[in-house]
C-alpha cells in the first residue's frame, strides 16, 4: 500500500508500451505503479517515477521487485511459469496466475485446453519431423501452418510450411491448419478475481507481414449475431482459465462462424484504440480487474474508431516534432501516442486513433496519418 495515498501498488513486469499506457491509466486512478524494466531505455521507465530494473527470468529479482506491491501483472508474457507459482506461493498476489498464464505462453497447451473445452480451433498436431509435418498436410491441404510452441509474435515464430520444406531447427512445433479466413477479429474481456466480466466491442484487426496495422472499432458489417457469440467465447473462456485482467481473444471469421487463433492475457495491440475510442481504456480496465475493482463501461465513444500503428520508417526526411506538427494542423482530430523508442524500420513505435461517424472516412484519416508518421511523406 502508498502510504502517501492509501492506495494499492501494482507492480507490472515489462518495461515496454504496454506499461507505458498502463501507466497513464494509473495516473488518471491515483494508483502507483511499479515497472520492473529491463533498460532506462524502455519506454516505460522513460516515464514511470517507480523502476527497478531486473531480468523477468530472474526470480530473485522478481522477488526484490515484488516486495511492498499489493498485486504483481505484466505487459507480456515471457515470465517463466515456475517463476510465477513461485511468487503466489510466497504470499505474492499475481494476475494472471500461472495456471492461466500457460495458455497464453505455451501453443500446444492452448490448442489442448481450447480443444477440451469445445472452443473453435483449426486442426492442429505437435510435429517433431518433416515426416510428420508430410502426414498432416495431406490430411489437411497444404501449405500448413508451422508455429513455435512458445516465444512467437509479431509474425515471429510463424512458417508456411510445404512438403519439402524442411523445419526451423531447434525450435518445438505444432502444425495447424492454414484457415480459408474471411478476415481477422478480436474481442477483448476483463475479468476480476471476484469473477466479474466485461467484453469490448469486436474489433476487425488487419495484419501485413504478420504485424497488426490496423484495427476498426466495432467489426464492420458484422452481424450482430456473430459478434454476441464472439463476446461470449471471449468471456467463457477467460471464465473457463480463471484469467484476472485482460484477455485478447484472436479470432479468425469464417464461412459459418469463429475460429480462435490466439491468446494474450495482457492489454493487447487489438485494444490501443479503447484509450480515446472505449469509454473505459483497456489499460485501466487492466488495472480495475488486477484490483478487483468493478468493471468500467466498454461502449464507444464514437460510430467509428480506428487504431493504426505507426511503424519506424526509412532514416532521413522530416524530424518526428515536424511531422507532429504538420499533423495536428491538417487532421487536429488525430490522437498520437508514441512510445518513446528508437526508430528503426518496421518497427511499432507508437500508434494513432481517430474517431467518427463514417467508418471509410476515419479509416483513411488514420492510414494517412500513420503514413505521414512514419514516411513523412
Amino acid at each position: 500500500m502508498d502510504t502517501r495515498t492509501g492506495l494499492p501498488v501494482v507492480g507490472m513486469v515489462g518495461g515496454g508500451q504496454l506499461a507505458r499506457m498502463t501507466h497513464q491509466a494509473a495516473i488518471a486512478l491515483g494508483q502507483s505503479l511499479r515497472v520492473l524494466a529491463a533498460s532506462p531505455e524502455d519506454g516505460a521507465a522513460l516515464v514511470a517515477a517507480d523502476v527497478q530494473y531486473g531480468d523477468h527470468t530472474d526470480l530473485a529479482a522478481l522477488r526484490t521487485f515484488a516486495k511492498g506491491c499489493d498485486v504483481v501483472t505484466f505487459d507480456h508474457e515471457h515470465v517463466p511459469t515456475e517463476a510465477v507459482r513461485e511468487l503466489a506461493a510466497s504470499g505474492v498476489a499475481v494476475h494472471p496466475g500461472a495456471d492461466a498464464l500457460v495458455y497464453a505462453q505455451d501453443k500446444r497447451a492452448m490448442r489442448e485446453r481450447l480443444a477440451a473445452l469445445g472452443a473453435p480451433v483449426p486442426r492442429w498436431r505437435p510435429i517433431g519431423s518433416a515426416d510428420e509435418v508430410r502426414a498432416f498436410g495431406a490430411e489437411v491441404g497444404w501449405p500448413v501452418v508451422g508455429k513455435a510452441v512458445r516465444g512467437g509474435y509479431d509474425g515471429r515464430g510463424v512458417w508456411m510450411l510445404g512438403p519439402d520444406d524442411p523445419l526451423p531447427p531447434g525450435v518445438e512445433l505444432i502444425a495447424e491448419e492454414r484457415v480459408p479466413l474471411r478476415r481477422e477479429l478480436a474481442v477483448q474481456v476483463a475479468r476480476s478475481p471476484f469473477g466479474q466480466v466485461a467484453a469490448y466491442p469486436v474489433v476487425e484487426t488487419v495484419q501485413q507481414g504478420g504485424i497488426c496495422v490496423e484495427v476498426l472499432a466495432p467489426a464492420p458489417d458484422l452481424p450482430e449475431a456473430l459478434a454476441v457469440a464472439a463476446q461470449q467465447l471471449a468471456i467463457d473462456i477467460a471464465t473457463a482459465l480463471d484469467v484476472v485482467g485482460m484477455l485478447a481473444v484472436e479470432l479468425f471469421e469464417v464461412d459459418g462462424g469463429l475460429v480462435v487463433n490466439e491468446l494474450a492475457m495482457r492489454p493487447h495491440n487489438s485494444g490501443h484504440w479503447t484509450i480515446e475510442g472505449a469509454r473505459t481504456s483497456q489499460f485501466e480496465q487492466h488495472l480495475r480487474a488486477v484490483l478487483d475493482y468493478p468493471m468500467g463501461e466498454t461502449a464507444l465513444t464514437a460510430p467509428a474508431v480506428v487504431m493504426a500503428n505507426v511503424l519506424g520508417g526509412p532514416p532521413g526526411g522530416l524530424g518526428i516534432d515536424e511531422r507532429l506538427h504538420h499533423l495536428f494542423a491538417t487532421d487536429p482530430g488525430a490522437k498520437v501516442h508514441l512510445y518513446g523508442k528508437q526508430v528503426r524500420p518496421g518497427r511499432k513505435i507508437g500508434h494513432v486513433t481517430v474517431l467518427g461517424d463514417d467508418m471509410d472516412d476515419v479509416r483513411a484519416r488514420a492510414a494517412r496519418a500513420a503514413r505521414w508518421l512514419q514516411e513523412g511523406a
